[in-house]
């Protein structure tokens, strides 16, 4: 018999039983009462109950399912729910109720027992994951209902994969000892690509900006690497939202996605999607007022942590974080239930609006308890120390809404809700927290390439949520043509509970490089605590021990000479950087400042001494509908020497990385007596870049923009100059160049075409670099 045909068999079988039964309704009634007019209702009452047919279900279950009892009158009806009620159980294919007389005999077919499960045709989605979605077992019961319900899973994770058109046909072959083999068999069809990502009513942004915008992405010749581009109704909710904090952010306080719509193509293979929106108009900040609306209470005072101004470009965030920081204030003050309201009065003629913060006293509501599901394997108080409210505390929901992204934040889960419903009482709540895990742990292996260091081997553990606590833990190995590099790092984000984190690491590198007439061997630890100074900037103190030896030097500079035969020298340092970053609250949507000084103070112990310091400034926006990035960067770095030591090689400055259009060690001073002509470094850096980052026409699902930069610098300054025989003089170069940028699946790459225009006779060009793209 074909899987097909008992398919039917099984249908056609529970179809003839009602025939039957009814049947069988209508003849007792005719044989048993023949003198009984329409006007009657057949009435039965049997002494005796009979049961056939069944062997795992014991008799007395399918009397109870029955629900007849001896002598007991039963109309037509009543037997024909009978019926269904032993039918619904689900136990059985097919189910006859037949009246001899004053006996009611009950036949049943018992369903099989699932013998295996099998999955057929799937290429794209692998066993593993579809047995996941399949609720019926092996050695259970056959449930038609079940294996329905399973083939729809299993066309749903094909849809969510982009294969619209996929089928999944559930079927049974039948065996020896009522036992079935339950198969589903699965057309995958192809996949529904979204071939073009349109918008109507857009006049602020180009189709291209918004884009990028979005999650869902168009299909380009990537399509075969590029997931995001296949269709999911889904994504289009999470898109509309994005849409739409893209544009408040911006001011535009009208805006609304007024349809996001999908059109198939005639073969079902690709999508059309459309977004339809009205922008309204941009608006800034106007007039910015405090209000107070409690007692007592001075508004003066709480409008003095206020960071807005008159001129700033409207954005949602900017008023929450105000409000944030009044309700901070209000706490510090011992005063519980303050809240604020922002009051917003537009202008569309000057396309200001004006705010009010007004500080009304909020309803006197506590926090009952909360409730943390779904996390198996973080710990509840990795969840729990991302609230600043604890169980009994007054409740605020800008809070709970804040820590809210905190947990979404982590990174620990797919999907993170945090909701807050009604306590025992009024005036208590209960906030549950309902997580869904995801892997957080990654190995990889893998090879790398630069001009300046060839090619390499990569092994890498790391894992973000250590055993569940929230910690970080990381192990690396890379291997290159000329250099080795070995490091491990372990950070604690919450060391005693608290806003502080506690990090610890270590490296050993060893180099043999072209660029250089010496060996080199590092080897390093460090320890150190890192805690937030405010909402944008923070501070890390530190504590490190290493040694640094140079070996095996063939030139006859007797600089390097001197400094070769020093040997291993070992440094203990204490040291601390501050960092400031306003774009990581994204206030200003359109760029942002980074601000960063540090300093290294060697000579606790061990052999050198001396001050480090290193100070970075970044400051970018973009421009031309926020399709083009300006960007400056301002670096520099200094040494100085304490007591009789001197710097060395190990120590100084090259400026590697920073100048472009220079190789490793290509420029500074240099001793150009030696026959090697080794680059010295310098006790003093600077450099200055400027970068454009622009899209080159191609679409944006392709990863490929392009660049343009100047860079300016210089490198300078010995301990020991041989003399005045080395010009270890400020000497500034120049480089300008262009860049392509491509986003691949193997990583970010960045290709450098770059012409020294500035330059010394002894520096060392170099006209095109292939790196990682890194940002700081």
């Amino acid at each position: 018999m074909t899987q097909s045909a008992a398919n039917g068999r099984s249908f056609r079988a529970t179809s003839r039983a009602r025939l039957l039964a009814t049947a069988v309704f209508l003849g007792s009634a005719t044989a048993s009462a023949p003198m009984l007019t329409p006007a009657f209702a057949q009435v039965f009452s049997f002494s005796n109950v009979t049961i056939e047919g069944n062997e795992r279900v014991d008799a007395a279950t399918i009397l109870n399912y029955a629900g007849i009892n001896r002598g007991e009158e039963v109309s037509a009806g009543g037997l024909n729910d009978a019926y269904q009620r032993i039918l619904n159980s689900g136990l059985f294919e097919t189910v006859e109720l037949v009246p001899q007389g004053s006996t009611l005999v009950i036949r049943v077919v018992e369903y099989p027992i699932v013998n295996v499960i099998s999955i057929e045709g799937n290429k794209r989605l692998k066993d593993e994951r579809l047995s996941e979605l399949i609720q019926s077992q092996p050695r259970r019961i056959y449930s038609p209902s079940q294996a329905e319900s399973d083939a729809a899973a299993i066309a749903e994770a094909y849809r969510v994969a982009g294969r619209l058109a996929a089928t999944v046909t559930p079927k049974i072959i039948r065996r020896s000892d009522n036992r079935v083999d339950l198969v589903f068999e699965i057309t995958e069809g192809r996949v529904v690509e979204n071939e073009r990502i349109s918008f109507v009513g857009n006049k602020a942004f180009t189709d291209r900006r918004l884009r990028q915008v979005l999650e869902t992405k168009q299909a380009g010749f990537l399509r075969n690497l590029i997931q995001r581009d296949t269709y999911v109704a889904e994504r289009l909710e999470l898109d509309k939202k994005v849409l739409s904090d893209f544009y408040l952010s911006r001011g535009f306080i009208d805006f609304q996605v007024l349809d996001a719509s999908a059109e198939l193509s005639r073969e079902r293979d690709a999508t059309f999607v459309t977004f339809t929106i009205r922008e309204g108009v941009a608006y800034d900040i106007g007039q910015v007022t405090t209000v107070s609306e409690v007692e007592g209470l001075d508004a003066a005072e709480f409008e003095a942590v206020q960071k807005i101004r008159s001129g700033q470009t409207y954005s949602p965030l900017l008023i929450d974080n105000n409000i944030t920081r009044m309700e901070t204030l209000a706490l510090k003050k011992g005063l519980n239930f303050i809240r604020v309201e922002p009051r917003l009065t537009r202008n569309p003629a000057g396309q200001v609006v004006d705010v009010q913060f007004a500080i009304v006293r909020g309803e006197r509501v506590f926090v009952e308890r909360i409730d943390i599901e779904g996390n198996t394997t973080t710990l509840d108080q990795v969840i729990r120390r991302q609230f600043k409210t604890v169980e009994g505390d007054p409740f605020n929901p800008r809070e709970i809404r804040q820590a809210a992204e905190r947990i979404r934040a982590l990174g620990f889960f797919a999907d993170a809700q945090v909701n807050a419903d009604q306590g025992s009482a009024p005036d208590q709540v209960v906030v549950n927290v309902d997580v869904e895990e995801q892997p957080t742990g990654s190995l990889s292996f893998g090879l790398s390439y630069s001009v300046a260091t060839g090619t390499g081997i990569n092994v890498g553990f790391s894992e973000t949520n250590f055993l569940g606590r929230g910690q970080r833990l990381s192990l690396s190995v890379s291997t290159a043509s000329d250099n080795q590099n070995s490091s491990f790092s372990f950070t604690e984000p919450a060391l005693l509970g608290r806003d502080l984190s506690f990090t610890i690491g270590g490296f050993y590198r060893t180099s043999e490089s072209d660029y250089a007439s010496y060996d080199t061997r590092n080897i390093g630890f460090s320890t150190g605590i890192g805690f937030p100074l405010g909402e944008q900037s923070s501070l890390d103190l530190r504590i490190g021990v290493a040694e640094d030896k140079l070996s095996n030097y063939s030139g006859n500079s007797a600089i390097i000479a001197e400094e070769v035969s020093r040997g291993a020298l070992s440094t203990v340092s204490l040291g601390y950087t501050y960092e400031y970053d306003n774009r990581i609250t994204g206030l200003n949507p359109k760029g942002g400042v980074l601000l960063r000084f540090g300093q290294d103070f060697a000579g606790l112990g061990g052999d050198t001494e001396y001050i480090e310091t290193t100070a970075l400034a970044l400051a970018e926006t973009r421009v031309m509908n926020e399709e083009v990035t300006l960007r400056a960067i301002f670096e520099g770095g200094a040494i100085s020497s304490l007591g009789d030591n001197t710097t060395r090689v190990t120590d100084r400055f090259f400026g590697n990385g920073k100048i472009r259009g220079f190789e490793p060690n290509g420029i500074g001073p240099r001793d150009l007596a030696a026959t090697d002509q080794d680059a010295l470094g310098g006790n003093f850096f600077a450099v200055a870049r400027f970068e454009a980052d622009f899209p080159v026409g191609l679409p944006e699902e392709y990863g490929i923009t392009g660049g343009a930069f100047l860079d300016v610098g210089s490198v300078w300054s010995l301990d020991n100059d041989g003399g005045g025989a080395i010009d270890d003089s400020f000497t500034p170069r120049a480089a300008v160049g262009v860049s392509v940028f491509w986003n691949t699946p193997i990583g970010p790459l960045r290709f450098n075409f770059s012409k020294a225009v500035q330059k010394e006779d002894y520096d060392r060009e170099q006209s095109f670099d292939l790196t990682v793209s890194t940002r700081f």
